[in-house]
C-alpha cells in the first residue's frame, strides 16, 4: 500500500480514536467512582545489615526479628522486600543487603501505630548495632 499524506491522516486519526476510545471507559469509571478505598498510612522501613567489626545481620536473624518484633505489632499483615542499599560513612560508600518492610494501617490509627513503628526501629538499632533504620510515610487510599 502506498501511503499518501491523506492516507497517513486517516490512519493516524483512526489510531487516535482507538486510543481515546480505550481511555474513555477508564475516565468514566473514575468519574462515577471517585472514592476507591479508605485513607491509610503507608510506612516503609529500611533495615540495613552491615555492622562495623561484626558479620552482617543474616537472613535468619532478620526473620527472627520480624517474627518477634514486627509481626506482633502489625499482625494484620505487611510486605517484606529484599533490597540492596548503600550509604556513606567516613567518606566511604558502604553497600549492603537490606530489607524493606511496608506497613499499611488506617489513617485514624496513625499516632498509635507510629509509636509501634518507633519501638521497632529502636529495637533493631539496639539489637543489631545499627546507626539508624530508615522510615518514610505517605498517605494513600487502600481497599482490602
Amino acid at each position: 500500500m502506498k501511503f499518501t499524506s491523506e492516507t497517513r491522516g486517516k490512519v493516524g486519526g483512526g489510531v487516535l480514536l482507538a486510543l481515546l476510545g480505550a481511555g474513555i471507559p477508564a475516565l468514566v469509571g473514575a468519574a462515577l467512582h471517585p472514592h476507591v478505598g479508605e485513607p491509610y498510612q503507608e510506612t516503609r522501613l529500611y533495615f540495613g545489615t552491615e555492622r562495623p567489626g561484626l558479620p552482617p545481620v543474616g537472613e535468619r536473624e532478620f526473620m527472627g526479628f520480624l517474627d518477634r518484633e514486627i509481626t506482633p505489632a502489625f499482625p494484620e499483615g505487611l510486605t517484606l522486600q529484599d533490597g540492596r542499599g548503600q550509604w556513606r560513612r567516613d567518606g566511604k560508600v558502604i553497600r549492603e543487603i537490606s530489607y524493606e518492610v511496608v506497613l499499611l494501617y488506617p489513617e485514624k490509627e496513625a499516632d498509635e501505630r507510629g509509636a509501634r513503628v518507633e519501638r521497632i526501629r529502636r529495637a533493631y538499632e539496639e539489637r543489631f548495632q545499627q546507626d539508624s533504620v530508615g522510615r518514610s510515610d505517605d498517605q494513600v487510599t487502600a481497599e482490602f
